[in-house]
């Protein structure tokens, strides 16, 4: 089942949206629940993919939840605190571009590390 764009993206034609805001998708499976995100993040869009993350996550029902960034343009440092919350959760990651996989690699390495610390 496929959901069309959550949050205020769709209130924009097809192609502005990249201009000014975040698009996310949320595309179910018998598998997977994925959310396909787009755009920019950055407040107040980090925010809503808080939002959004933590409503995909309930009545999972034992399917596992990606979030899949796909043509990121921006990331500000409330989006990576956003991400670095998911992460810590949880939720799993997958993304397009040099940029975005750097900054997903080292906030995974993060999150490692405040679970660690969580742990002792």
């Amino acid at each position: 089942m496929t959901y069309g764009p959550v949050g205020l993206a769709c209130a924009l034609p097809y192609g502005e949206w990249e201009e000014a805001m975040l698009k996310i998708s949320l595309i179910d499976n018998a598998k997977r629940r994925r959310l396909i995100v787009e755009g920019k993040l950055i407040a107040p869009w980090a925010a809503e993919l808080r939002s959004v993350g933590e409503k995909a996550r309930a009545d999972l029902r034992g399917r596992e939840l990606v979030v899949e960034m796909k043509h990121i343009t921006t990331i500000s440092q409330e989006g990576e605190n956003v991400i670095l919350e998911l992460i810590n959760g949880g939720i799993k990651f997958r993304c397009d571009g040099v940029f975005t996989k750097h900054l997903l690699k080292d906030l995974t390495r993060r999150a490692g590390r405040n679970l660690g610390e969580v742990k002792r």
